[in-house]
C-alpha cells in the first residue's frame, strides 16, 4: 500500500496530508450553543482518540459560544458553516482552527472574498465539503443526478473559487450515502488534485450498518492510498465513531491505538457466556491506549493455540478458565463468576510490567 503524496495542511497543531498519518475526526451532536455539553463531548471524543472535532454553527448564538468552547478544547476545532458568511467570520474571530464550507453557498463574490481574507489572516484552512444531497442544480441537470462526475466537478468549481483568490490551504470531501459512488468520486478527484482528501461515507446508518458501509468504502480508498483524514459517520454516539475508525486503520496496518481484542464466534462447544465476557473485557479496556493483543476464547482445548500470538488471553470451559500469555498457560481460574475479575487482574499486572519497561 502506497499512499498518494498530498499537500500538507495544518489544522491548529494537527498536520493533515503530506507525511502525516491518516487523521481521525468526528463531529459533536451536542448543541453548540450549550458550552458545557459541547466541551464535555469534545473531551470524550479526545479521550477516545479523536484528533479534530467539527462543530455545527447554525446561528449567531452558536457562533458566540465558540470562543469559550475553543478555550477549553484539547483538540483543534472546525466550524461547519452554511449560507451565512458572517458566521464564518465570527468563528474565525473566536479562534476556530478551520472552516468547513461550500464557498458557493455563503453569498456573492464579495462575501467569498471577505471569508477567504479572514481565513488567510487567521491561518485557518478551509474544507470544501461536497455532498451528494446538495449539489448545484445545473450539475444535477448536466449529469442526470448526483453522480461521481457531478460531485468532482462541483469540488473543482469550489477549489477554483479559492485558488483564484490565492488561497491554497484546502481540504476536500466528496460524500454520499452510496459506497460505490463515493469511492468513484474520490478516485476521480485524487487524479486531478493534490490537496488532502477527507474521506467518509455520509449518512451511513446505525452502528452496525454504518460501521460496515464505512469499513468497506474507506477500506477500499485507504488500500488504494487515497485519504488523509477520515470520519466514520454513524447514527449513534459520536464516540463510537472513533473506535470504528481506528479498527479500520488497524486492519490495514496504518495506525494502532489501544488493545486489539480477538474473540471466537462461539459454537456448540462453548460452555461459558463468551459473548458477555468478551463485551465486558472490551468495555473494561475502552480507555486503555497501549497497543497489545487480548484474546477471549470459548474453548480451553484449542483457545490458547488458536490465539497463540496474543499478548494475554483467557479461554473458558465448564466451570473453568485458563489464562495464558503468548499461548502458554500461566494459571487456572475456577467458577464462571471469577473469570472476568481474575482476567482483569492479570491484564492490569501485564500493563504494569509493560509500562515499567
Amino acid at each position: 500500500m502506497e499512499r498518494k503524496q498530498t499537500k500538507a495542511v495544518n489544522v491548529g497543531n494537527v498536520g493533515i496530508g503530506g507525511d502525516n498519518p491518516v487523521r481521525v475526526q468526528s463531529m459533536c451532536n451536542a448543541d453548540t450553543r450549550d458550552v458545557l455539553s459541547t466541551v464535555m463531548q469534545i473531551n470524550q471524543l479526545a479521550e477516545a482518540g479523536c484528533e479534530i472535532v467539527r462543530l455545527a454553527v447554525p446561528d449567531d448564538k452558536a457562533a458566540a459560544a465558540l470562543k469559550a468552547i475553543r478555550e477549553q478544547s484539547p483538540v483543534p476545532l472546525i466550524a461547519d458553516i452554511h449560507f451565512d458568511h458572517r458566521l464564518a467570520l465570527a468563528a474565525l474571530d473566536a479562534g476556530i482552527d478551520g472552516l468547513r464550507i461550500n464557498p458557493g453557498n455563503i453569498g456573492d463574490e464579495s462575501k467569498v472574498d471577505t471569508v477567504v481574507r479572514a481565513a488567510m489572516e487567521h491561518g485557518a484552512p478551509i474544507r470544501i465539503g461536497v455532498n451528494g444531497g446538495s449539489l448545484e442544480k445545473d450539475l444535477l441537470k448536466k449529469f442526470g443526478g448526483p453522480t461521481p462526475e457531478a460531485m468532482v466537478e462541483s469540488g473543482l468549481r469550489h477549489i477554483a473559487m479559492l485558488e483564484k483568490r490565492g488561497f491554497n490551504d484546502i481540504k476536500i470531501s466528496l460524500k454520499t450515502s452510496s459506497v460505490l459512488n463515493t469511492v468513484a468520486a474520490y478516485r476521480l478527484m485524487s487524479e486531478k488534485v493534490d490537496y488532502p482528501l477527507h474521506i467518509g461515507i455520509t449518512e451511513a446508518g446505525t452502528l452496525v450498518r454504518g460501521a460496515v458501509k464505512s469499513a468497506v468504502g474507506l477500506g477500499i480508498l485507504l488500500w488504494e492510498g487515497i485519504g488523509d483524514t477520515l470520519r466514520v459517520s454513524l447514527t449513534h454516539d459520536p464516540v463510537a465513531e472513533i473506535g470504528v475508525a481506528y479498527e479500520i486503520l488497524r486492519s490495514l496496518g496504518l495506525r494502532e491505538r489501544g488493545p486489539e481484542i480477538i474473540s471466537c464466534p462461539t459454537c456448540g462447544r462453548t460452555e461459558i457466556g463468551l459473548i458477555e465476557l468478551a463485551e465486558q473485557v472490551e468495555e473494561a479496556l475502552r480507555g486503555v491506549k497501549e497497543v497489545f493483543t487480548v484474546a477471549v476464547m470459548g474453548c480451553v482445548v484449542n483457545g490458547p493455540g488458536e490465539a497463540r500470538e496474543a499478548d494475554i488471553g483467557i479461554a473458558g470451559g465448564r466451570g473453568l478458565g485458563i489464562i495464558f500469555r503468548k499461548g502458554e498457560v500461566i494459571r487456572k481460574v475456577k467458577g464462571d463468576a471469577n473469570l472476568l475479575p481474575e482476567f482483569m487482574k492479570e491484564i492490569e499486572a501485564f500493563l504494569r510490567e509493560r509500562r515499567s519497561e
